[in-house]
């Protein structure tokens, strides 16, 4: 059966449309820093691409290389298993306490056995978890950068019986503007979540998937207070629609 294209996150689209995102946000908003936060983005995007690139390649010879590992490790220690019990029936111990150190031995054997066929078994992935690790982290600074745009664009700040004090940020958008501006950020942060969904592609690493979600999980937790201020900005575009 072929795969189809539609069963996993492709890095391909993801990138055009944060590259389309980007000129999006230089057209309307040209000098503004969330068009730096889209090329931030994008620039991440890529990144996850080809380190998710590698990744596989890596991983592509190294787990034969340790299927290999765990196969003369199961080998050796049925050898060595085998030699001893032979060993123990032609010099059988008289008592039963003289088989006590050979319990322990064959104990110790199969002990380190597991060991170490956990250890060439999860090496594959615990190779790539740094670095995609390291890259989850600074898609989610940058969710946090893109909220930061966003915490002081409150539509509330456009009423005219708003009354701004001395500290007050100036709100240099009306409110066709501000609708499109929290748009564009809405929009940031669902593509930072599929950036780190390109991640868990590359990986089954449970701590990199755990990150993974941690990271989607903020990003809609962030997106749902950016619709919250769309709603607000919808009912008072309507409230002022008759008036005009």
């Amino acid at each position: 059966m072929t795969s189809s294209s539609f069963e996993k996150v492709q890095p391909g689209p993801v990138l055009a449309t944060v590259r389309r995102l980007e000129e999006r946000v230089e057209a309307r908003f040209p000098g503004r820093g969330l068009h730096r936060v889209a090329g931030e983005l994008a620039g991440l995007v890529e990144t996850v691409a080809s380190s998710t690139a590698s990744a596989r390649g890596r991983r592509s010879w190294l787990r034969p290389l340790s299927r290999f590992g765990i196969l003369a490790v199961v080998v050796v220690t049925l050898t060595v298993m085998v030699l001893a019990v032979r060993s123990a029936t032609v010099d059988a111990p008289d008592t039963g306490l003289e088989w006590i150190p050979l319990l322990e031995s064959a104990v110790n054997d199969l002990v380190f056995a597991a060991l170490a066929i956990w250890f060439l078994y999860s090496v594959p992935e615990r190779l790539q978890r740094e670095g995609l690790l390291e890259l989850l982290h600074r898609l989610r600074s940058l969710a946090h950068i893109v909220d930061m745009h966003q915490l002081t664009k409150d539509p509330e700040r456009l009423r005219s019986s708003f009354s701004p004090t001395p500290a007050s940020a100036d709100m240099d958008l009306d409110p066709e503007q501000l609708g499109h501006y929290l748009d564009y950020c809405s929009e940031l942060l669902s593509l930072v979540g599929k950036a780190a969904a390109l991640c868990a592609e590359a990986s089954r690493d449970p701590v990199v998937l755990d990150t993974v979600s941690t990271v989607e999980t903020l990003t809609v937790s962030l997106e749902r207070k950016i619709w919250q201020k769309i709603a607000v900005l919808d009912q008072m575009r309507a409230a002022a629609a008759p008036e005009s």
